[in-house]
């Protein structure tokens, strides 16, 4: 009977998946600035059920460079995002992922990398693993200043078809986003 009580008085953030960055690198180079992650979560059960149903998900990575400034907030030296598009194909009964620098509309891909994937698992696979990302020139940073990259990720409701928009608001199971903050380590003098 208690146990029943708990239950039903249980709170609502009991119901929020967990996602969380698992892993995050950053390796400069000459070419620039290079950020790999690992995303690591469980698509909630609602959220699989409109997938397979052939509603289109889409994803958001960002990154950003900031310098450190002791006078005022920090510096944003580089804003980058990447968009996913995931979307099961029912005739051909495979899962299609949509990779792109620019958001992806409805009315066309305009420049991205597909891929196809057997089962949703593989899939979420690569969306949670992203590797060797440019994120910066190597001239965006200054080798004298302290820098710090913020890296977010995130499931992106506001893509989704107008009336899933509407019937997602205060549901947990469409909270899918996770951040992690790195110091960039400074360059070693040569």
């Amino acid at each position: 009977m208690l146990a029943a009580l708990f239950w039903c008085i249980r709170p609502a953030w009991a119901d929020t998946p967990e996602i969380e960055v698992a892993q995050m690198r950053l390796e400069r180079t000459e070419e620039g600035l290079f950020l790999s992650a690992s995303v690591r979560f469980d698509l909630p059960q609602l959220v699989a059920d409109a997938a397979a149903k052939g509603i289109p998900l889409y994803f958001v990575a960002e990154a950003e460079v900031l310098r450190d400034r002791w006078y005022w907030y920090d510096q944003r030296v580089v804003s980058v995002a990447r968009y996913m598009r995931l979307a099961y194909q029912p005739l051909t009964r495979r899962w299609r992922l949509q990779v792109a620098p620019t958001p992806i509309a409805n009315s066309g891909l305009g420049v991205s990398l597909g891929q196809s994937f057997e089962d949703l698992d593989e899939a979420l696979g690569a969306i949670q693993r992203i590797s060797r990302w440019r994120i910066a020139d190597a001239a965006a940073i200054d080798n004298e200043a302290r820098h710090s990259v913020d890296f977010r990720f995130r499931l992106d409701v506001s893509q989704l078809p107008r009336p899933f928009q509407l019937g997602v608001t205060g549901r947990t199971d469409w909270n899918l986003a996770a951040s992690r903050n790195q110091r960039l380590q400074p360059e070693p003098a040569k």
